[in-house]
């Protein structure tokens, strides 16, 4: 056999290598990660990845050991600030909830009604900053609650930004409760609901949470078009919600827009 045949006899076996495994799931694991604004929980990185939670455990604090994720003190992870160095990620990331305050406060002031800010962790929605009315009578979201995403307009844009699969994925994972009559159990119906959600750029709530109240909800992207935050308006169903998008829209065009992202679709 001569020297060149010997050569793509080499090329043919590297080309035929079988994936390794356990890189494969390393590498989903720290993209997990890497779509939360927040450190995140083993629960929702298991749910996120289809890994069992034994398996993702071991490796993410292999990760650990090689400096490429944290564990804060509540047991919960982040990308370290090594991987965030080598991938020449800036460490100075913008404090989304900072720069959402200012708008939040000014859509209260012009609706009058409860503005809410709201981040995913797996499966669920976190209500992390609100700007409450001056009045007795509002609806309220406590900071620090949680509501899945089928029944909130955030969440249903966010399940339609992952495609059919990902709603399918959702599905399977939590079998889709039932809060009230208005809420999408069925999978074919919940699947056109939150594509039709990404596409026309917001959603409402239609007492799929709770009977009686609504909302309306934009998602909020940085530099990289990645969704990091939802903003809502929630109300008595009975308000005249329609006339609150045009400004909720725009609010959130604007807040993207400070955080960095730069929307190429958008006609001159």
């Amino acid at each position: 056999m001569n020297k060149t045949k010997v050569n793509e006899t080499k090329v043919n076996e590297i080309k035929v290598q079988p994936r390794i495994q356990v890189i494969d799931r390393a590498a989903t694991l720290l993209d997990a990660i890497s779509r939360y604004s927040m450190p995140v929980t083993l629960k929702a990185l298991s749910a996120d990845t289809n890994l069992a939670p034994s398996t993702a455990f071991r490796i993410l604090h292999s990760l650990i050991d090689n400096r490429f994720v944290e564990r804060d003190s509540k047991g919960k992870y982040l990308l370290s600030g090594r991987l965030l160095r080598l991938s020449n990620y800036p460490n100075n990331s913008v404090d989304f909830r900072k720069v959402a305050i200012p708008y939040m406060e000014k859509l209260r002031d012009k609706f009058g009604e409860t503005i809410n800010l709201t981040t995913r962790e797996g499966d669920v929605v976190i209500y992390v900053e609100k700007a409450l009315p001056n009045r007795m009578m509002h609806v309220q979201q406590m900071i620090g609650s949680r509501a899945p995403l089928h029944v909130t307009g955030v969440g249903k844009m966010m399940l339609g930004m992952e495609g059919e699969e990902g709603i399918k994925g959702y599905a399977q994972r939590t079998n889709l409760p039932t809060y009230t009559r208005n809420t999408f159990s069925s999978l074919d119906e919940l699947v056109k609901e939150c594509m039709g959600c990404a596409e026309q750029g917001f959603a409402f709530d239609n007492e799929e949470a709770e009977i009686g109240v609504g909302c309306i909800g934009v998602l909020l992207y940085d530099r990289y078009g990645e969704v990091v935050a939802g903003l809502s308006v929630s109300a008595p169903i009975n308000r005249r919600r329609d006339e609150w998008l045009n400004g909720l829209m725009a609010a959130g065009k604007s807040l993207s827009a400070e955080l960095g992202y730069v929307d190429n679709n958008q006609s001159d």
